[in-house]
């Protein structure tokens, strides 16, 4: 893996984990996953396994640290690694067209939903949802908002990103 690479993807994480903690919570300590979004344009812009394999376990441990849900942290971990190799297989599907803005919006409320539903389900299944809350509930009141409000962060998140790389002249090609 290349360092420039490694970097960058380690930015994108970062950068992710600190919107992750400045986010307020919608729900019953639940909030908008910011760092799904940074994962998901480190997913579109360097699309390998390796990379895949790499962003989603620092993304899954990051999210985990930070997460406000009671007993959050190991649904984070699995919600991030299955939710990250489904977004590459998905994004896979339509690479030729994933760099655009529009097509990487609708992968991002794709891969929101994916996320929303698989940790409200580990969630459940492992330590139980907060206050015997229904899985519905948390669905309509949580992840469909995270999603509406992820989706218009790629919009406005990847044509910047996708700037600063245009101008500083850096490819997204992996090695």
């Amino acid at each position: 893996m290349k360092t420039r690479i490694l970097v960058t993807l380690s930015l994108f994480a970062a950068i992710g984990a600190v919107l992750h903690m400045v986010m307020p919570p919608f729900y019953n300590g639940m909030k908008p996953d910011m760092m799904l979004v940074m994962m998901f344009i480190g997913i579109i812009l360097f699309p390998s396994l390796k990379n895949v394999t790499l962003l989603s376990i620092v993304t899954g441990v990051l999210s985990a640290l930070t997460t406000t849900f009671p007993g959050g942290q190991i649904p984070n971990i699995i919600d991030k690694i299955i939710t990250g190799f489904v977004f590459y297989g998905i994004f896979l599907v339509v690479k030729k067209i994933a760099q655009k803005v529009a097509t990487a919006t609708v992968l991002t409320v794709i891969g929101t939903i994916i996320s929303g539903t698989i940790f409200l389900f580990s969630a459940l299944m492992i330590v139980g949802l907060p206050g015997g809350v229904a899985f519905t509930t948390l669905f309509l009141t949580v992840v469909l908002p995270a999603t509406l409000f992820n989706g218009g962060a790629m919009i406005v998140i990847l044509p910047i990103v996708q700037a600063i790389f245009k101008r500083s002249n850096l490819t997204t090609i992996t090695e």
